[in-house]
């Protein structure tokens, strides 16, 4: 049994408890695949991070990424609570970026004054989604017939496809039956209307993992970095907007999206709730 340094992070929040909370353990470059597995699904969080030397020289640090069933080549807001954990906890980037290693190579995070934001990967799978996948999706969110009015795959590294709605209602509605969605991670987008919802976010976003012991996710960087590929590259979305997550859940998550030039920036405030060391 050994000591790790440890902390517990809110992601795409300023206020603690009203995010997306991480798990972040450093120092981790002694622990086994199933050690690391055991500890994610012992926390029971969306994610658990583990952080370790990096293998690439142009990487500051590296990181592991667990759900409670498997491991991830690259999540969202745990590259993000992980960098922000990281600098908290003394590290100093080479450059004037932070420069993230994980299964998907390296991935670029930068400060932007108060808050983080990672580029967003490129997609592994995109494109329509099978009509008889659609069909599935829909009966497993408990949709009418022609509710969703486009669906896109936006998987990079977690597997992700997405379908829009008209209404952000019937977001906040959804009650899914899991059982019809096991294996797919499903995130549905619907716009605000802003003489009705306001004008402090543009689309509101739920994001399930059937299966997962966390089968809903709080507020998601990887989920809302594919739908602002698709969203942006068809002309469904303005090149900079922020999203609402998490309502539904008693959370309160804001991701804010900003296109520069060619690239797609996925940011947020990060806050550390949990702050000590842990025994594996």
């Amino acid at each position: 049994m050994s000591s790790y340094n440890f902390k517990q992070v809110d992601v795409f929040s300023r206020v603690p408890l009203k995010g997306n909370p991480l798990a972040v353990v450093f120092g981790a470059d002694g622990l086994s695949d199933e050690r690391m597995g055991a500890f994610a699904t012992w926390t029971n969080l969306s994610e658990t991070t583990f952080v370790l030397e990096p293998q690439d020289p142009r990487a500051d640090y590296r990181v592991r990424i667990f759900t409670t069933l498997n491991e991830l080549p690259f999540a969202g807001h745990p590259t993000l609570g992980t960098c922000h954990a990281w600098l908290e906890a003394g590290g100093i980037p080479k450059g004037d970026e932070i420069i993230q290693e994980c299964g998907v190579g390296l991935v670029r995070v930068r400060r932007q004054g108060a808050e983080l934001a990672f580029l967003a990967p490129p997609l592994l799978k995109s494109g329509p989604v099978e009509a008889g996948l659609v069909e599935r999706v829909r009966l497993g969110l408990g949709l009418e017939r022609d509710a969703i009015v486009r669906a896109h795959w936006v998987d990079n590294g977690a597997g992700w496809l997405a379908v829009m709605v008209e209404d952000r209602q019937q977001v906040l509605d959804l009650q899914p039956d899991h059982s019809q969605m096991l294996g797919l991670a499903v995130g549905v987008i619907a716009p605000w209307q802003p003489e009705r919802d306001g004008d402090d976010a543009q689309f509101e976003v739920r994001a399930f993992i059937s299966g997962d012991g966390m089968p809903e996710d709080p507020a998601t960087g990887s989920l809302n970095a594919g739908i602002a590929q698709w969203l942006i590259g068809e002309g469904l979305a303005p090149a900079s907007y922020v999203v609402s997550q998490g309502l539904t859940m008693g959370r309160a998550g804001r991701i804010q999206v900003e296109q520069i030039g060619d690239e797609i920036w996925i940011g947020g405030a990060v806050v550390t709730c949990v702050d000590g060391t842990l025994t594996l």
